[in-house]
């Protein structure tokens, strides 16, 4: 499969280190937390990679080039404006193609094992969910078997990792524009069409600085 890294996102919450500096190429532990993605991409065999971007983007283009450093060939979808996740993912389905495709939120760090993840079969999605953090402790979603259900703030909730499975035919009838993700999954969902998995492993949403250290803190004790 094919994998797209969201990294359009100003990382405000972030600054200063954002302020010249796009939220994926901020390093963590010594290397650019965009790059832990790609190589776990290309570790687990993908070997096209599709990058969107928007604040500082073409710093992130001049950093990674066309991927063959990490055994990658990526390719870039530009945003001019915000387009949301939704909007974003369909503006670059082009460079994706018609098969399902990995998508990995560019400002989360896991330990979580690409390799593993396969094409939803008679589904429209795959989502890989975890244990709630203590800033996001309502959670999104429930696991019923293998479906995925909305959460609705019930007992064994839990939150979306930003790692997913996507079939294009999540977006049919869209336009585009500006549009979130989540109504879309919330819809498939209803219709039975959304399977997921719990990842029991590290997983942090780096969207503070507090957060980021917690991620040095995670990757030393791995050393």
């Amino acid at each position: 499969m094919k994998a797209m890294i969201l990294a359009a996102g100003k990382g405000e919450r972030m600054r200063p280190l954002t302020l010249h500096t796009p939220k994926p190429l901020v390093p963590v532990a010594g290397q650019p937390l965009i790059e832990y993605h790609l190589r776990a991409l290309a570790a687990a065999g993908v070997t096209e990679v599709v990058i969107n971007h928007a604040w500082l983007g073409q710093q992130i283009e001049d950093h990674l080039g066309d991927g063959s450093q990490f055994g990658l060939s990526i390719r870039y979808s530009a945003e001019g404006e915000p387009l949301e996740t939704g909007g974003g993912i369909f503006k670059a389905l082009p460079l994706l193609g018609d098969a399902p495709f990995i998508l990995v939120n560019g400002d989360v760090w896991t330990d979580f094992d690409f390799s593993r993840l396969r094409a939803p079969s008679k589904a429209l999605a795959h989502l890989v969910l975890v244990d709630n953090p203590g800033h996001h402790g309502r959670g999104d979603f429930r696991l019923q078997g293998e479906r995925v259900i909305d959460g609705d703030d019930t007992p064994g909730t839990l939150t979306f990792s930003g790692v997913s499975v996507l079939d294009p035919a999540l977006f049919t009838g869209c336009q585009a524009g500006a549009f979130k993700l989540a109504p879309l999954l919330r819809a498939a969902m209803a219709q039975g069409q959304v399977s997921g998995e719990h990842h029991q492993g590290h997983w942090v949403d780096v969207g503070t600085l507090e957060r980021l250290a917690e991620v040095e803190r995670l990757i030393g004790e791995r050393a």
